[in-house]
């Protein structure tokens, strides 16, 4: 018998029209802000998708070299440098 995949392919997205280029930095790419690149779209939206297993990950949207809060996030958590990071519970 094999084993049922639990991973769950999740959208991320950012509405930016103005940006020349976003990335996603989060706990399940070890925060790296170049790893994960969103796409712009026609709607001035930017997106990407990401494959995650269950679990409770913390992530943040580099624009301009500016790491933000998913402004669509409804959790977020402190985090050691003085702000918020947004929570993604898979």
């Amino acid at each position: 018998m094999t084993e049922k995949n639990h991973k769950k392919r999740i959208t991320f997205q950012f509405y930016a029209p103005e940006a020349g280029e976003i990335y996603l930095a989060g706990s399940f790419n070890g925060w790296d802000p170049t790893v994960q690149s969103l796409k712009q779209q026609k709607d001035g939206k930017w997106k990407t998708t990401v494959t995650l297993e269950p679990g409770v990950y913390e992530y943040l949207f580099v624009v301009y070299g500016n790491w933000q809060n998913d402004p669509q996030g409804e959790e977020k958590r402190g985090n050691d440098f003085g702000s918020e990071n947004s929570v993604l519970r898979v």
